[in-house]
């Protein structure tokens, strides 16, 4: 049976003090055993002495947490956006290589909507007559509405006049443009549409179910641009 001895121990305690006297990254780098060694230092010298080392390493401890923690937001923040990105990227290439205005317009409820990770998407657009229906198949996305409607309806109703883009939560009303689909919504994306000199204007609707989907405060840089190529595509299909 081998028993270990004082010489043993003592050789064990000279390699440990080799190793980190060679690489003092070892103890330094681990911060429990740098707490550790803090703690028996604060002990050795009593309860009546005010270490200020121990105490600007605890500061400096919670600002590096802090900073950790900094630092993976805005990494995630990062990722999130360029995901963002490369859905609307994605969503406008699907729009483009639509041959027909009927596929174009579709392609909005369907193959666009679930890029973009939405419940419903339609176009508004505004007639003099006011008339909807009759259209087929695009009755299921394209919206005809009387003049003034985009309006009201981006401004709910007060006075003031929309901003281009607006994104609030809420029940939809039923005066939406969102159909029997519009009851299950909880929060929504409105676009105004500049069709161009003479036109009415239209609007792009987006609703959600989930009621943090869209929210006050959110950017809208990503949709201002989606908007903006979609109505200058929009344009060319109504010329």
């Amino acid at each position: 049976m081998a028993v270990t001895g004082p010489a043993e121990k003592t050789g064990t305690q000279d390699e440990w003090r080799r190793r980190i006297l060679a690489d003092p990254g070892l103890v330094l780098d681990d911060s429990e055993l740098m707490r550790a060694l803090v703690l028996t230092s604060e002990r050795a010298m009593g309860g009546n002495v005010v270490d200020l080392r121990g105490m600007a390493m605890e500061r400096l401890e919670s600002r590096l947490d802090r900073l950790e923690e900094t630092h993976r937001a805005v990494i995630a923040a990062a990722y999130e956006n360029l995901a963002s990105t490369n859905q609307i990227h994605r969503a406008l290439l699907a729009l483009l290589d639509a041959e027909k205005f009927e596929t174009f317009v579709l392609r909005l409820g369907s193959e666009v909507a679930e890029i973009l990770r939405v419940d419903t998407l339609q176009l508004v657009l505004e007639s003099a007559d006011g008339q909807g229906g009759g259209l087929g198949p695009l009755d299921a996305v394209l919206r005809i509405k009387p003049p003034g409607y985009v309006e009201s309806y981006m401004s709910a109703g007060r006075p003031a006049p929309a901003r281009p883009i607006v994104l609030r939560q809420g029940v939809p009303p039923s005066s939406g443009p969102y159909g029997e689909e519009g009851a299950d919504l909880r929060s929504e994306a409105l676009m105004r549409l500049d069709l161009g000199k003479g036109r009415l204007p239209g609007m792009l609707a987006m609703g959600a179910e989930d009621p943090h989907r869209f929210k006050p405060g959110q950017g809208t840089d990503l949709i201002a641009f989606f908007t903006g190529v979609f109505e200058r595509v929009l344009r060319r299909w109504l010329a």
